[in-house]
Parts: structure tokens; C-alpha cells; sequence
């Protein structure tokens, strides 16, 4: 048993109705048991600013981390802004808030400036509370910490189970959270991902201690909460699904002329764009350069159910794309701002690929001994920089200012520099 599931086994948290724990003061090492209900009921939905006073002052008194969540509609709505946030605090109890009712929620965020936060997969969360007004100063990332601790699965279901011996009910992930009112069933969901979500910090943290790797969590929780927001996706239409299969610019133009014109009727709509539209369809009609509405209408994602209105639309998307002079045709491929791929490597400069070799091969060996993922021990794009243009003179000291001059934490430098140097002094010998 690990040093995290000793923690469980001290937990006195059971649900409602359920029989007491054994002699050993823990059901990890039996079968799991199910989480039915949160400890103080399914609270009342926060949907208006006297509500929303309250549950700040509230949050506020409180002590300890702060269990975070939200819930999008994604696949349902267009963007990916919350529709429910989930708040758990230690004498506060438990909150669900209604962003679309209440949409500011900065006077709560800056209530929990002081407090650590605690989200699982935060990256995902975080900028759908930006946008509401949630920023948070220190954070602790539940599934950050079980990548480096090694566990081999980290949704939050199989975390809670494996490390505190209780199973959520993961049935309502994925349902359409801007509907209104939510269903009891949904809320009683929502609650119980912040239910448990401190406790599962608490024995993450004592397990990260016992491995040696709290610092290196710490660090990489910190890069999280100060880093900037993502710019903007340059051209996001060449994501289009099945765009591998469009070779020449006038099939581009096609692509890209579809993909804007759903994007404007997605958002001005407020539904998923593949709800308007679905790639497959806009890669069909970039193949086939359809001359007409009719010929439009006889492939695949164009059929009898959507009206002449639509097919007019989308004809009129592929006819401006055909009729831009060469000139404004995109090009087949994004420019490169950074090495070229590594398949590529071997013909351009066989001494980069063999530093790149050497160097994936040593990644690998030490993630395998630290008991981690490669990609948390070090970003794969920030070794292929350092083979394809390595330090000058490489020595400790360049490639670890080279690392961190990529973004690299400290806690990474130190374990990986090693690394990098013999990948690159032994192959250039």
C-alpha cells in the first residue's frame, strides 16, 4: 500500500448509508465504495448576485484549499465557456454556481486570492474561469500529480478509487450542461467531483513527499497559475479533420471558406460548429469542387435533410473560394518557426538525427527510473530544438540555460541536463 492509500485508510469519509470502514480503517485494499451522495445534500443552484454575496462570504471564512471545477457543453455549444463552477472549502461546505445567470465572478475569485486551489486536468479548466473572472494565485493540479507520481491512470474516477477507495458515478460527463433547469441527477454529479477532491490532494502531496518529487509538483502547479493565456490558433481551419487527404491550394481556399462561414453561423447560433456542419462534409466538398447547388446536395454531408436555404449557403462558400485568383490561395503548408519534422531529419542533417536518437533514448530510460511520462519529465518539442540546434559549446551549464531559455523548470534541468549533454558531446565525437 502506498504512502497515499495510508491516507485513505485514516479517512473517515464514507457515504451517506454506507457501513463504517473496516479494523484497518480503509475499503482501497476491498471492493471500492460508491459515493452516492455529497455529506451535506445536493445544495441549492447560485443564480443570482444576494445568493452569490452570500456563498463569497462564505468561501471566503473559510480554511484550507479550495476544490474547483467547471462543467462545459462542448459538442453542444459554441466555444468552451462554464456553465456550472463547483466549489468546495472546509467550513464552507459545497457551491454550484450558475455562470450564465451570474457571468462575473471576479468578487468571488478575489475572495480565494489567498487560498490554493485545487482542480484536476487544470489546464482545461482554467480558461473558461478566466473568462467568468476566476484566476487563481496557487494551485494544486490532482492529475499533474499523479502523472508524477507515476500512477498509470489519472481521470479523476480512476484517481479517487485507486488512491481514497471510492467510486464516483461518471455518467453525466458528457451531457449538455447549458440546459436549464439541470436535473437533479446532474447536479448530485457535479457536487461529488469536489466532494473528494481536497481529500485526494491531501494523500497526492504526502505520496509526491515520499517519492522525493513535492518540489518538482510545486514547480510545475506555479508555471500553471503564471502562465499567460494561449494566443490565438493561427489559421484553426487547417485542424479540419481528414485535411491530410486535401493536396492542392484551390481545395485549401474550399476548406478554408467552409470552415469560416460555419464558424460565423456556429457562433452567431451558439451551437457546436460540428453541429452546422461536420468536417467530413467540408473535406467531401473541397475534393469534389461541387459547380452547383445540385451536385453539392449528392455527396456526403449535404443530404435530403438540410433545405435549399443551407445547400445555397454552402454552394456560395465554395464559389468564392473557386473564383480567388491564385495569388489569395493559401499554401499547402503552415510555415515552420521551429526544427522540421523528425522523419525528415536523417536526409537534412544525419548528425541532428542521431543527437535526437541518442537523446529520445535517454528521455526514455529516465522517465522509465523516475516513474513518469516522458512528456511531464520534459516537453518533446524542447528536445527536438536542442538536437536540431544545440549550444555552441555544450556543456552543462548551455544546455540547461538552453532548456530553461524553452520554458523548462528547474526541477527539469536538473534531471534532464545530464541527459541532453551525452546525447549531444557523444554523437558530435
Amino acid at each position: 500500500m502506498t504512502d497515499a492509500q495510508d491516507t485513505a485508510a485514516d479517512s473517515t469519509l464514507r457515504p451517506a448509508g454506507s457501513t463504517p470502514p473496516d479494523d484497518a480503517g480503509s475499503s482501497v485494499t476491498g471492493a471500492p465504495t460508491p459515493l452516492l451522495e455529497p455529506r451535506e445534500g445536493i445544495p441549492p443552484v447560485i443564480a443570482d448576485e444576494a445568493a452569490l454575496a452570500e456563498v463569497t462570504a462564505a468561501f471566503a471564512a473559510g480554511s484550507g484549499p479550495v476544490a474547483v471545477d467547471a462543467e462545459r457543453a462542448s459538442g453542444y455549444r459554441y466555444g468552451q465557456r462554464a456553465y456550472l463552477v463547483q466549489l468546495r472549502r472546509e467550513g464552507a461546505g459545497t457551491a454550484l454556481i450558475d455562470p450564465v445567470a451570474c457571468p462575473d465572478l471576479s468578487g468571488l475569485g478575489k475572495a480565494l486570492s489567498g487560498a490554493e486551489w485545487v482542480l484536476h486536468a487544470a489546464t482545461q479548466d482554467l480558461p473558461c474561469l478566466r473568462e467568468i473572472g476566476m484566476v487563481p494565485a496557487r494551485l494544486f493540479d490532482t492529475e499533474l500529480a499523479g502523472r508524477l507520481a507515476g500512477f498509470p491512470r489519472v481521470g479523476l474516477g480512476a484517481m479517487v478509487e485507486g488512491v481514497l477507495g471510492y467510486v464516483l458515478e461518471k455518467g453525466h460527463s458528457a451531457v449538455d450542461w447549458s440546459t436549464r433547469p439541470l436535473p437533479e441527477p446532474w447536479l448530485r454529479y457535479a457536487a461529488l467531483d469536489v466532494e473528494l477532491l481536497v481529500d485526494l490532494r491531501d494523500a497526492l502531496e504526502k505520496e509526491l513527499e515520499r517519492q522525493g518529487k513535492l518540489e518538482w509538483a510545486l514547480q510545475e502547479f506555479d508555471a500553471i497559475a503564471t502562465a499567460p493565456p494561449a494566443e490565438p490558433r493561427k489559421d484553426p481551419w487547417r485542424r479540419t479533420s481528414g485535411m491530410h487527404k486535401v493536396r492542392r491550394r484551390r481545395q485549401l481556399a474550399v476548406v478554408r471558406e467552409l470552415w469560416q462561414t460555419r464558424d460565423r453561423i456556429a457562433q452567431r447560433r451558439d451551437v457546436s460548429p460540428g453541429k452546422v456542419l461536420s468536417d467530413a462534409a467540408i473535406v467531401e466538398a473541397a475534393l469534389s469542387l461541387p459547380g452547383s447547388v445540385h451536385a453539392l446536395a449528392a455527396l456526403n454531408g449535404f443530404g435530403h435533410r438540410m433545405g435549399r436555404r443551407q445547400l445555397e449557403q454552402w454552394q456560395a462558400a465554395v464559389d468564392r473560394a473557386k473564383a480567388l485568383p491564385e495569388s489569395a490561395l493559401p499554401q499547402p503548408g503552415q510555415p515552420v518557426t521551429g526544427p522540421p519534422p523528425p522523419r525528415a531529419w536523417a536526409d537534412k542533417d544525419p548528425a541532428a538525427a542521431a543527437r535526437l536518437s541518442a537523446a529520445r533514448a535517454g528521455v526514455s530510460a529516465l522517465a522509465e527510473q523516475l516513474n513518469m511520462p516522458q512528456e511531464n519529465l520534459i516537453a518533446p518539442d524542447t528536445v527536438r530544438r536542442i538536437c536540431w540546434e544545440p549550444p555552441a559549446s555544450p556543456d552543462a551549464d548551455a544546455v540547461g540555460a538552453a532548456l530553461a531559455g524553452y520554458g523548462a523548470r528547474p526541477w527539469q534541468v536538473e534531471q534532464v541536463t545530464p541527459v541532453l549533454l551525452k546525447a549531444l558531446t557523444t554523437t558530435d565525437a
